[in-house]
């Protein structure tokens, strides 16, 4: 556990860095008054073991455990071997570190003249990557101080970078945009500068199945596969692709949705399953053994009632999370899926668009008829571009929270068992598109289109209340 655990031998408590912490009323009456009817489903059992502290601390802690045990009896029930074993499991780890949020802060990563559109850690958390509106995306060496290890300059840009993916070697990557080409650039090479076709060559890999090639559509979505070997991509052309990066073709196009495909992922390291979300306001589950010739689904999920801006598995094959331009998020279980819509009805108001015109009051409050989802999650905003959400790491908080940029400038963090928001992280002056938690640190960082790169960290001292508000005066940069 290294630093963190170094860190809570020391500091008993959680402590808000100097900065003024404080409860929000605007939290309070998002705050679920009683226990979600969910709570006794599955994931609740799933997420409890992988996040609860061990049946031996009911020596340590008697009676209390319902509620979190503090770090300081925890270590004196380590010390006295109430566990047994003389250290902690991993569910104890994250039973204390998942209660130490990085909330402290922020402090600046970086800044361009441009709106950041993407950014996520490497699978290690050694490498951050940034894509900016402006052609630029950064990779930064977070082990040497956030040092740029590669300043890339992209090529054939069209309108901005939509997506990158780091090869889970860590020696590639590749960069979307709104064009039917995929970009490859060697992460390993020793310029620091990569100016495409130029200092380095950006291989462009054709994702057109037909000669009209350049124009065609474009691509919001791409993901390496687990083993390297292939991505998956979603596109403006409601297809999503399949590329095979050791033949060095396409091996899959699927019409998937009757929209834009806005999201793609893999559900788990088979690479066998599929997940898809699009503009048609459904999720899909693709199963890549039985396609059959019209490429239908293994099954459908319903409950948005706007366009599906992001998705992300939590890894397992079974349970993934969805952000929907309904304002919402909802965690899903695909063994509750339809082989067809059900009550595939066209909820929006067709003179709605998310681009630049707010939610409609008298919609958030609307529910569908036949929604699938385990439970939903409200409080951030879905507005102005396909703003992403993920589950907390798995290593450092067994994937007890769900976090989410939103419009309203803010990266917002809720429990996933009880729907309840626990942090909200405001600070910058524009759109959070993307954000993303340390596998291992407890550390986030939020990207905004105010082009700001913001690191939040564990404060370290005093307990913290939950929810909490962390609150800092906004600061305009200057370009």
């Amino acid at each position: 556990m290294g630093y963190a655990m170094s860190r809570l031998e020391i500091d008993s408590d959680l402590c808000d860095g100097g900065k003024t912490t404080e409860r929000a009323s605007a939290s309070q009456s998002q705050r679920p008054k009683e226990p979600l009817a969910y709570l006794d489903h599955e994931i609740s059992q799933l997420t409890k073991l992988r996040s609860g502290p061990s049946e031996f601390l009911s020596r340590v802690a008697p009676g209390r455990r319902e509620l979190p045990v503090s770090a300081v009896k925890m270590l004196f029930g380590r010390e006295a071997n109430h566990m047994g074993r003389g250290r902690f499991s991993q569910a104890d780890c994250c039973h204390v570190l998942g209660r130490y949020l990085p909330v402290n802060g922020p402090s600046r990563v970086d800044a361009m003249r441009s709106r950041a559109y993407v950014s996520q850690f490497s699978a290690d958390g050694s490498l951050f990557v940034a894509g900016f509106q402006g052609s630029h995306i950064r990779i930064y060496n977070v082990d040497r101080g956030w040092k740029v290890q590669k300043d890339i300059h992209a090529r054939s840009l069209r309108w901005t970078v939509t997506d990158t993916s780091l090869s889970p070697d860590q020696r590639y990557l590749v960069y979307a945009s709104m064009s039917p080409f995929v970009h490859i650039v060697n992460v390993e090479s020793a310029a620091t500068e990569s100016l495409a076709n130029v200092t380095e060559i950006h291989d462009g890999l054709d994702f057109s199945v037909d000669d009209d090639g350049e124009d065609s559509f474009g691509i919001f979505s791409v993901k390496f596969s687990t083993d390297g070997r292939e991505l998956v991509a979603g596109s403006s052309d409601h297809s999503i692709y399949v590329y095979d990066l050791v033949a060095n073709k396409l091996t899959l196009r699927i019409m998937a949705h009757t929209s834009d495909v806005n999201t793609v992922c893999f559900a788990d390291e088979s690479g066998h399953l599929i997940y898809s979300g699009g503009d048609d306001n459904l999720c899909k589950v693709w199963d890549r053994r039985c396609l059959n010739a019209k490429g239908e689904p293994a099954g459908i999920l319903t409950g948005h009632l706007e366009g599906i801006t992001f998705i992300d598995s939590r890894g397992d094959g079974r349970y993934f999370i969805s952000n929907g331009k309904d304002q919402t998020i909802k965690l899903w279980d695909i063994r509750k899926m339809s082989s067809s819509a059900t009550c595939n009805t066209r909820f929006r108001n067709s003179e709605w668009d998310y681009r630049w015109m707010d939610y409609p009051d008298e919609a958030r409050d609307r529910r569908h008829p036949c929604d699938q989802s385990l439970t939903t999650y409200r409080g951030h905003s879905v507005l102005r571009t396909l703003i992403r959400c993920y589950f907390s790491p798995a290593y450092s908080t067994g994937q007890k929270y769900i976090y989410t940029g939103s419009n309203d400038h803010c990266v917002y963090i809720y429990d996933l068992v009880s729907g309840t928001q626990v942090a909200r992280l405001e600070y910058h002056d524009s759109t959070v598109r993307d954000c993303s938690w340390h596998p291992s640190y407890p550390m986030l960082v939020s990207s905004s289109w105010d082009g700001i790169i913001a690191k939040w960290e564990f404060p370290g001292g005093r307990e913290a209340p939950a929810p909490m508000v962390q609150r800092r005066s906004r600061r305009r940069h200057m370009f």
